[in-house]
Parts: C-alpha cells; sequence; structure tokens
C-alpha cells in the first residue's frame, strides 16, 4: 500500500505549466540570435562566473552560489505597471543599464497562466501574494511546500507552516514554491528515490554559512536526485524545488541566456557594487 502511495504522489510531481515532461529548454548566447534546442550550455564557463558545472549520481547540474558578501537578491515579475516578462531574455533586455550588475537568475516560484505568482511573493518589501497553505493538485501542493525569502543579506528557506508560524516581519523578498526537497536535512516523505517523473529542474537552499544555493539539472532528472543533490553534495538544511519542465537560468559570465517555455516569478543575483 505504501509503495502504491509513494508511485501516485511521484505522478503528481509534474511542473506547473503542463509541459510534456523533459521538454528541452532552448539555450543560446546572448545577442547570437540562435537557439540550440539541446540540454547543453553554450560559451565557455568564464572565470568570473558564479555557476559551474558538476556530476552528481552520472546526471548533469549547473550549480550558482550566491555569497551575502558579494551579492543581493532580488525577485522579479516585470517592469512597473507592465505586465510579466515571461523570460529571461525579456528580463534582460528590460534592464540593460544595470545588466552588468547581474551575477545570474533564475525562474523561481509557482504561477498561474498569465504568470503571476499561485503563492507567497514580495517583491521590493511590497506583499504582492499572501502565503499559499490551501490544499490542492500537482507539486505546488505536495506538502510540505516552502518559501524562499530574505532581507539584507540573510537569506531562509522555510516550509510554509515554518514560515507562517515563525516569521512575523515582511521579508524584502519572498516567493513561495513546492514542494520542500529537503526539511530539516531529511528528504521529503513523498519524494522517491528515483521515480518515473523525470524533467529539466531547479531548487534551491541555503547552507549553515548563509549562502544561497541554485541548481539546474542540465537534463531531464527525477525529483529524487535533484533532493539528494542538496542533501549529500551542498548539504543544505532545506531545499526547495523551484520549478520543472520551464526551468531556466541567466548567466552573464558564461554568455548563457535560456529560453523556452512562458515562466512567471525571477530571482535575480547580483554583485554588490
Amino acid at each position: 500500500m505504501r509503495a502504491l502511495l509513494v508511485l501516485a504522489s511521484a505522478v503528481l510531481l509534474s511542473a506547473c505549466e503542463q509541459d510534456p515532461e523533459g521538454t528541452p529548454v532552448m539555450r543560446t548566447e546572448i545577442g547570437s540570435g540562435v537557439a540550440d534546442e539541446s540540454v547543453q550550455t553554450t560559451g565557455t564557463t568564464a572565470s568570473s562566473s558564479d555557476c559551474e558545472r558538476t556530476t552528481f549520481e552520472g546526471a548533469s547540474f549547473t550549480h550558482c552560489i550566491a555569497d551575502p558578501s558579494k551579492h543581493r537578491i532580488t525577485v522579479d515579475l516585470g517592469p512597473d505597471g507592465g505586465d510579466p516578462y515571461r523570460s529571461l531574455p525579456n528580463l534582460a533586455a528590460g534592464r540593460p543599464a544595470d545588466a552588468a550588475l547581474v551575477a545570474f537568475a533564475v525562474n523561481g516560484g509557482m504561477f498561474d497562466k498569465v504568470g503571476k505568482p499561485i503563492g507567497y511573493y514580495v517583491e521590493g518589501g511590497d506583499r504582492l501574494k499572501e502565503l499559499n497553505r490551501a490544499d490542492g493538485p500537482g507539486n505546488f501542493h505536495l506538502k510540505p511546500n516552502g518559501v524562499f525569502f530574505g532581507t539584507a543579506g540573510k537569506w531562509e528557506v522555510r516550509t510554509a507552516n515554518d514560515f507562517y508560524s515563525n516569521v512575523g516581519d515582511r521579508p524584502a523578498f519572498g516567493t513561495q514554491s513546492g514542494p520542500m526537497l529537503v526539511v530539516a536535512g531529511k528528504l521529503h516523505p513523498e519524494i522517491a528515490e528515483d521515480g518515473p517523473s523525470k524533467a529539466v529542474r531547479n531548487g534551491v537552499g541555503v547552507d549553515t554559512e548563509g549562502r544561497a544555493h541554485f541548481v539546474i539539472s542540465d537534463g531531464a532528472v527525477s525529483f529524487g536526485i535533484l533532493a539528494r543533490y542538496f542533501r549529500d553534495e551542498i548539504k543544505t538544511p532545506n531545499a526547495l524545488f523551484l520549478d520543472g519542465n520551464v526551468s531556466q537560468l541567466w548567466d552573464p559570465a558564461s554568455k548563457r541566456l535560456d529560453n523556452g517555455a512562458a515562466i512567471g516569478p525571477l530571482i535575480i543575483v547580483e554583485h554588490r557594487e
């Protein structure tokens, strides 16, 4: 009976956008105008990049680190008064004046059909969406889900219930997603070791030194292997799934600018001036 429950839960772990599992994201060099429909990055990783390619259990990942002593983190939906960006190229085009400050950016947080968050979302200290603790279908509602948030260089990942009970002050930024991958050093109880659901996926965890680790798979992987990467390799006490199928990265130093299915909230890591 338990095996059937785990299998059913694994089937529920599908991306918030109903694209086929494992659909490749288009990856292209900035300004090239040419897209490569593969899961490989383009260009050579520069020494100044805060992202690096790595392997774990035979799978390839790109691992980016935000250090509070060197970086700041913000979230962004779109230009003031405008529609959501829906893509990293649109974000890059919309921020030409400060693009040089960007260390990297990823999509982060579940969203509706028009790209707006379905869970807790705070941008620039303004709460645009309240915490969502409702039950429902899909991976967002596979409890526990969680919140990635922070203020003034202190970043955290907490379950939604932990956030609700223990975080009183509104953070400078916050985005809710789900499910949690790692909770207090243990894998989410409903994540199978290597379930049948495979997709390009990304997540975030914060280590004991306060650094935020953003990980995106370079090919289709299970929830289990992504969760174990955070638990066993990075050793983050808590880690949060950000999205699947549509997961994308902008790494200006390596000239990587992913494009593909429309996305929602964006997490931007900038160099401190």
